[in-house]
């Protein structure tokens, strides 16, 4: 698998020379890194220096994903984790962390290994511990991982899933005009993981909780999420407050799983963006 690409090395290289505070973007399962460029341009303009990790061997476009799918498959979380802790590992200042769904799983996970100054997880996929299994969380990923096949599989989306999981809480127009815009396939093996982590206590779906670096961390979640509900949310936050760091919740009322691309993004990236500069200076002083 690659190491750091060169789309990341210039990203590091800008992050280290501009002195602002790096901000970390972790996208999830079905999207891609660019999937945060509008963010990436609101937290640059705030003064912050975005980085926008891959996955391991990400394609760079949605093009190249879709004509390559199986580029994506057999990815791990803790592979995921891994690569973004030698991205953030030259960086000359600890960073912000935020991700979306899974990806908000694993800025929670870098945030337990004590590399985040503060962390947004928006809409986060569960880790062991986090018990609730909601019925509309079950309809998303029944269908998905009840093929043990899928397991090493590189799995997409229907438009109706992706209506169903995503965009429940959005037209049809702008339903359609998301998928066709960011949706990719994702690494069935990851999904998986977070699935079983309650029933393996070997799973990679686990998260340092207690760690007293972990930092502050903000848990915003989509009122209306059929991925990850509210309940799921609400239980990573009860397992999170156990820190001695601070820990917040907020729910974003009306919005479902595609929050952080939808017309609404940017209200999402603002409530992020408030609280990284509660804790965080743009500059060193």
């Amino acid at each position: 698998m690659a190491s750091v690409s060169e789309r990341e090395n210039r990203e590091i290289e800008a992050a280290n020379a501009s002195g602002n505070t790096p901000v970390v973007f972790i996208h999830g399962l079905w999207l891609l890194p660019s999937s945060w460029n509008a963010w990436a341009d609101f937290f640059k303009q705030a003064g912050c220096a975005p980085l926008t990790p891959d996955w391991p061997d990400d394609p760079e476009t949605v093009e190249e994903a879709r004509a390559n799918p199986e580029v994506l498959a057999k990815k791990t979380l803790a592979q995921v984790a891994d690569h973004t802790t030698e991205v953030i590992g030259r960086l000359d200042r600890k960073p912000a962390v935020m991700g979306h769904s899974t990806g908000g799983l694993l800025a929670q996970m870098i945030a337990g290994r004590g590399l985040s100054a503060a962390t947004v997880a928006i809409d986060p996929g569960p880790f062991r511990g986090v018990l609730p299994l909601p019925i509309s969380t079950l309809k998303v990923t029944i269908p998905l991982v009840r093929n043990p096949l899928n397991r090493w599989r590189a799995v997409t989306l229907t438009l109706d899933q992706f209506k169903y999981g995503w965009a429940n809480a959005l037209d049809e127009e702008e339903a359609k005009q998301l998928y066709e815009t960011y949706h990719v396939a994702g690494p069935g093996v990851a999904l998986m993981q977070m699935a079983n982590a309650n029933l393996n206590p070997w799973t990679e779906a686990k998260v340092d909780t207690r760690n007293p670096d972990r930092g502050p961390l903000l848990i915003l979640e989509g009122e209306s999420d059929h991925t990850v509900a509210p309940a799921i949310a609400k239980a990573s936050y009860e397992r999170q407050k156990q820190n001695p760091g601070v820990t917040e919740f907020q729910k974003v009322p009306n919005r479902g799983h595609a929050l952080t691309i939808d017309h609404g993004w940017q209200e999402v990236a603002q409530a992020a963006l408030d609280f990284i500069k509660r804790f965080v200076p743009a500059k060193p002083t």
